[in-house]
């Protein structure tokens, strides 16, 4: 019997709630550590249901990290007179060690059941290219908002991209920082996640798409390689004509999309597979807010999409327009179609609690090949 893994990518807002109101004062409400760690064991709950009911199942979490990020880039810019400001890889590399924290709450609700499950965070690098296009159009945007003339004066004396985000209702103008995002290559720490998945626990990685970072070309001089790894790091060793590089990164100012760093993980996971001699069944579910895609959002003439062919979801996807908003259901729908056509078993897009209605056609939107 061939093995199954599940692979589990939830939102950011999984652990940080959005869209909470104070019923005193009617306005919105940053959710604090307390509230963070209620709405995980919430979806821990939910997770752990899941886990029960298929007990010979192997799975692995992954996560966003959009609010988390903002709030911790809002920190840093609030405390630049007294402390440097961090830079966005190692603002992801704390998101995925306080956020594989809170998720191993699993754990524990685990433990209740009286099964012998545990999780383990893995620090997760992602490979890009750094000649992506996005690195000279960068086109995600981060942060807090800022005036026309606030966000100028940054571009200007801290070297950012920044664009125009919207208008507010009186017309005036809101502008955020932009960022590249480009395309997942590879994760550096598969064998790490591999390793743990094969001691029957429950990693919890590529945590916000994972921090991205590109490979350090070396210099050769004076017979020697010198690799400038970022921050004033540098590393080097003799260098032996015909003797490949060495393997270093360095971070970049990137956000990869988490969605599509699920999806290479599963097709990473079924090559390594492969390459062992074994025969695995991976599938990707994407939890969201919404009971999966569909066609004409919020229209009178809305049509849930329960099951798409790959084909078929190719060809909505490439629509001239698209269907699927590209700041919401839209990467969900590519990272399926990149999962599937990659050798992906199945791909689930649905919310959490409608998880086991999916799997019978019943909610949630289904991609197969």
């Amino acid at each position: 019997m061939k093995r199954t893994v599940r692979i589990f990518a939830f939102g950011g807002n999984e652990v940080a709630p959005v869209g909470e109101i104070d019923p005193k004062t009617g306005k919105p409400v940053a959710p604090g550590i307390p509230l963070q760690w209620q709405k995980t064991a919430r979806t821990c709950r939910f997770v752990a249901d899941i886990v029960e009911k298929h007990p010979l199942d192997s799975f692995i979490l992954t996560h966003g990290n959009g609010p988390q990020v903002g709030n911790i880039f809002l920190r840093s810019e609030y405390s630049r007179p007294i402390l440097p400001p961090l830079p966005l890889d190692v603002c992801g590399a704390d998101t995925q060690g306080a956020m594989a924290y809170m998720l191993g709450q699993l754990d524990s609700e685990l433990r209740m059941r009286g099964i012998d499950r545990k999780t383990c965070g893995v620090i997760t690098q992602v490979v890009v290219d750094e000649n992506d296009p996005d690195f000279k159009t960068p086109s995600k945007f981060i942060g807090p908002s800022y005036t026309k003339e606030k966000a100028h004066e940054f571009a200007k004396t801290e070297g950012w991209v920044v664009k125009l985000y919207k208008k507010d209702a009186r017309g005036g103008e809101i502008w955020r920082k932009v960022v590249p995002s480009p395309v997942p290559k590879y994760i550096a720490e598969l064998d790490g996640v591999q390793a743990v998945l094969d001691a029957g626990m429950i990693p919890i990685t590529v945590g916000g798409g994972g921090i991205p970072v590109v490979e350090v070309r070396p210099e050769i001089k004076d017979r020697e390689e010198i690799y400038r790894a970022g921050y004033g790091v540098v590393f080097r060793r003799k260098h032996k004509p015909g003797v490949a590089p060495a393997i270093v990164y360095r971070g970049v100012e990137a956000v990869v999309d988490k969605d599509l760093a699920s999806a290479l993980l599963g097709a990473s996971l079924m090559k390594t597979a492969r390459a062992r001699g074994h025969e695995i069944n991976v599938s990707l579910t994407i939890f969201t807010g919404e009971d999966g895609a569909k066609l004409n959002y919020q229209q009178p003439d809305q049509v849930d999409l329960r099951r798409l062919t790959l084909k078929e979801a190719q060809e909505l996807y490439e629509r001239k327009p698209c269907p699927f908003p590209a700041g919401s259901m839209g990467p969900k729908i590519k990272a399926a179609i990149e999962f599937v056509k990659n050798g992906g078993s199945i791909a689930y897009i649905t919310k959490t609690e409608l998880f086991e209605e999916t799997l019978k056609g019943k909610a949630g939107t289904t991609v197969t090949p």
